[in-house]
């Protein structure tokens, strides 16, 4: 079994050194400085504050020398996809699997869902279609990921909790593909599950990511800091509102209630810093319409209402634009 990890940051990172301990032949597409110390000292993961081991897997920014593979896991930031759709096609063999964990929604996301909208493309994710066709959508699984981790240092992960790996098929299906992934992912530690409606795990993790990231980028604020100020949280749960109404319009409310969602970010996250806030402190590129831009495109296809995300839009783009971070 073949594996290509398609970006090795943080998440990408996380898993690549977790399969490569158990055994597994897995190949990490990287660049710069962390591509550099991972081939020269291996890849280094400081696990929950617990353990600290390094391994020693293959490591490249030529996509082309590694050949077809069983599985390409893509954990680019959402922007960077379809620039490197052209790098990935080596990897893609004609039973090659393509699991997509990235944040916001799926450029496949309307592939084999039955309705009038079938086939969809997602213009804020996908502008040009080059995912859909350069990857296609038959070999699409969809894989959502909670997992609290950065890298801290060149060749250097640092992570909080095993996390969880939510993963499925457009279609719903039980397929023998995605029980093969969660099976290797659950080896690693993290709890891996295969789920057959995972529109509405997504749509859960979109409720997040469309509040939680841009707020924290325009407050500077962290989790915690956002919910224990009640005018902040009655936004987020406006925001999350709307979220979950198209999610609703489309077949697939999220898993868990606005209420649940809060109170579980008040639980588990208060001191986390949003990735896009953290992309803002860093001076690197935010994925302001693959997340945001995304759930407001779909809530416009739906005919839903979404006031709270259109200006919070508007802000967090003007705020990206000014710090030269906004994608063109």
């Amino acid at each position: 079994m073949k594996i290509t990890i398609f970006g090795a940051g943080a998440i990408g990172g996380h898993l690549g050194a977790l399969l490569s301990r158990e055994g597994i032949d897995v190949s990490l597409i990287a660049r710069g400085a962390h591509l550099e110390a991972i081939q020269r000292d291996g890849l280094t993961l400081q696990r929950d504050g617990k353990e600290t081991f390094t391994v020693q897997p293959r490591a490249t920014d030529e996509p082309a020398t590694l050949g077809p593979q069983d599985y390409v896991i893509i954990s680019l930031k959402s922007h960077q996809a379809p620039g490197e759709v052209d790098r990935m096609q080596p990897l893609l063999g004609p039973e090659t699997t393509v699991a997509t964990a990235m944040n916001g929604v799926p450029w496949w996301y309307f592939y084999k869902l039955s309705g009038p909208h079938e086939n969809h493309r997602v213009k804020s994710v996908d502008p040009d279609g080059t995912q859909w066709d350069g990857i296609g959508p038959e070999r699409a699984i969809g894989c959502i990921t909670y997992v609290a981790a950065e890298v801290i240092a060149p060749g250097v992960v640092k992570s909080g909790g095993s996390g969880r790996y939510f993963i499925g098929e457009p279609d719903g299906s039980e397929s023998e593909r995605c029980l093969r992934l969660a099976e290797m992912v659950n080896k690693t530690g993290i709890v891996a599950r295969v789920r057959d409606d995972l529109r509405k795990d997504l749509w859960l993790k979109i409720m997040g990511n469309t509040a939680f990231n841009p707020t924290g980028a325009l407050t500077l604020a962290t989790v915690g800091e956002m919910l224990n100020d009640p005018e902040v949280e009655a936004q987020l749960r406006l925001i999350m509102t709307e979220v979950t109404a198209i999610g609703r319009a489309y077949g697939a409310e999220p898993s868990d209630t606005v209420d649940f969602r809060i109170e579980n970010s008040r639980r588990n996250a208060m001191p986390h810093k949003s990735s896009m806030l953290q992309d803002l402190e860093r001076g690197r590129m935010m994925e302001v319409n693959q997340i945001i831009g995304a759930a407001r495109e779909l809530g416009a296809l739906a005919g839903v209402p979404t006031p709270t995300i259109d200006t919070v839009l508007a802000l967090i783009r003007l705020r990206a634009r000014i710090g030269g971070m906004l994608p063109e």
